[in-house]
């Protein structure tokens, strides 16, 4: 029970980080004390008046940092979601076909498993044009692969369950056993890969952005981090702290709260992890 208690808590925990981050990335325009592209006095040290000073070219890091979040969270969930749905429904049709075209699929699969993600990412955000739909593309190809493999796997063992052939037996059609019997099951998977796939986009579209491959216009907490750290002596001043530090403690909040809240969904959606917890407690 105390396993459960703790977890429990996790996911509150984790909840809570999400929702004051969507809040602020909601509402960024009515909580940022100034417009980021505004351009005040460059380098200024924290005060009052820019609670997280300004960067080299004046402007107000904090206000940066409050849009960042938009623009970081978007780029997540819009990529996370699409991917998800798109790797949901290939798993389904190639677990629940035993044809080619299930053959097919997996094939696909294994060919982009074999890519090394990062590498191929990296090179063709370097060879496209900087914009955030163009990153959302290029990680949406490449994340849908391993909720495929997933999903096809649970179909697998589900489509041999005896609730299937009862359905089949009474008539059922493959579309109606699949939205009735199928799907609902793979849900809880679905729910967990999309926690998995958020947090590994966030940290890609930071890393990617760093590496000044992002959108310069529409700033990321990576593209913050990218303009700090091309700045002469970052490192051997203070000024890390109120210009690197903000972005990357975002960054290590939002994969910590989808950490919680993905630990947290995993055992309640899950019967049989429930079941283990329950014994062992």
């Amino acid at each position: 029970m105390t396993g459960v208690k703790v977890n429990n808590v996790l996911g509150s925990l984790g909840l809570g980080i999400l929702a004051i981050l969507i809040t602020v990335a909601i509402f960024a325009p009515q909580i940022a004390p100034y417009d980021p592209h505004d351009t005040y006095k460059w380098m200024e040290r924290p005060s009052s008046e820019h609670l997280l000073g300004t960067n080299d070219v004046g402007n107000d890091i904090l206000s940066e940092v409050i849009y960042g979040t938009r623009v970081s969270l978007f780029i997540a969930f819009t990529v996370s979601i699409t991917a998800i749905i798109i790797g949901t429904a290939l798993g389904l049709i190639a677990g629940y076909s035993s044809g080619v075209l299930g053959f097919l699929i997996m094939r696909i699969v294994d060919i982009f498993l074999t890519i090394p993600r990062m590498v191929l990412i990296i090179v063709l955000a370097a060879f496209l044009t900087q914009s955030i739909w163009n990153l959302i593309v290029i990680f949406i190809i490449f994340g849908w692969m391993m909720t495929a493999r997933i999903v096809r796997s649970e179909v697998l063992t589900l489509r041999s369950q005896y609730y299937v052939d009862s359905a089949k037996m009474l008539g059922g059609s493959d579309r109606y056993i699949i939205w009735r019997h199928i799907l609902p099951n793979v849900v809880p998977l679905v729910v967990v890969q999309f926690i998995m796939e958020a947090s590994h986009v966030i940290i890609a579209e930071a890393g990617i952005s760093f590496l000044g491959l992002g959108d310069p216009v529409a700033r990321s907490w990576g593209t913050i981090f990218n303009y700090a750290f091309e700045y002469p002596n970052i490192i051997l001043s203070d000024a890390w702290m109120w210009w690197m530090l903000p972005p990357g403690l975002c960054i290590a909040a939002t994969v910590l709260g989808l950490t919680f809240v993905g630990y947290a969904l995993e055992e309640r959606l899950n019967p049989k992890l429930k079941t283990v917890v329950g014994m062992e407690a």
